[in-house]
């Protein structure tokens, strides 16, 4: 069977200044903004991350959706990033709009991870890698 995981698309109000916060946030670089600036992309590694805004995704889903905002409760969904340096990281999305869900911690299998919203509330997991078991 031909399939992989390619996307994640998330539907948000303003599609340029999303693209901003990532590449400020976590210093991702942009890949794609169409010139109606209701499509971008990010070059996040393997799988592609990209937003496009509300009325593209009206114009998809004609029975509509639910629209992720920081005032509402988050999904049952996250983004998840690794790093070798989870609170440096979570310090400077913090710095470029990012709020914070919960502070780094390690779990018991030896991984840290900490938890961000986005400026659209999109959760944000940012963590170390899991260490092999050797």
């Amino acid at each position: 069977m031909d399939i992989q995981f390619a996307y994640t698309i998330l539907y948000v109000k303003d599609v340029p200044k999303t693209l901003d916060f990532y590449k400020q946030a976590f210093g991702f670089e942009e890949k794609i903004l169409t010139p109606e600036n209701d499509y971008g992309e990010i070059n996040s590694g393997i799988t592609t991350l990209a937003f496009a805004n509300l009325d593209l995704g009206k114009s998809n889903f004609k029975k509509g959706f639910l629209e992720s905002k920081l005032d509402n409760k988050p999904f049952g969904f996250e983004l998840a990033f690794t790093t070798s340096d989870v609170e440096e990281t979570m310090k400077n999305a913090i710095l470029n709009g990012a709020t914070l869900l919960s502070e780094a911690a390690t779990k018991p299998w030896g991984q840290k991870v900490g938890y961000l919203r986005d400026l659209n509330g999109f959760i944000i997991e940012i963590c170390s890698p899991i260490p092999n078991k050797e």
